[in-house]
């Protein structure tokens, strides 16, 4: 059985750092592409970053990029999401997923998810 647990969330004034971490277990982590994604209540769940599988390419919203980065170190099975300068609108619940096809921007496509991590910037 496939979990993925984000942890690292957290209270962070604005222009601060969280990393997040995602330890995935029941499956070969590296066959999978990788993404995090967030959601505010009464929104839709929205791409951050994810990394392909085997070639470790990177992808990042408009909204992060140069603020954000992922990263997957396939010997801990666990994926990264380092957040710096943080800014309010940032604030949302953080999800790591798994998709064991190609790499994607769209949830839907995405077959296992976290839990969740709570991300509040203050501003």
């Amino acid at each position: 059985q496939v979990q993925l647990v984000e942890s690292g969330g957290g209270l962070v004034q604005a222009g601060g750092s969280l990393r997040l971490s995602c330890a995935a277990s029941g499956g070969t982590f590296s066959d999978w592409s990788m993404g995090w994604f967030r959601q505010t209540p009464g929104k839709e769940r929205e791409f951050v970053a994810a990394v392909s599988r085997r070639t470790n390419i990177l992808y990042y919203a408009d909204s992060v990029k140069g603020r954000i980065t992922i990263s997957r170190d396939n010997a801990k099975n666990t994926v990264y999401l380092q957040m710096n300068s943080l800014k309010p609108e940032d604030t949302a619940v953080y999800y790591c997923a798994a998709d064991t096809n190609t790499v994607s921007f769209r949830p839907q496509e995405y077959d296992y998810w976290g839990q969740g991590t709570q991300v509040t910037v203050s501003s």
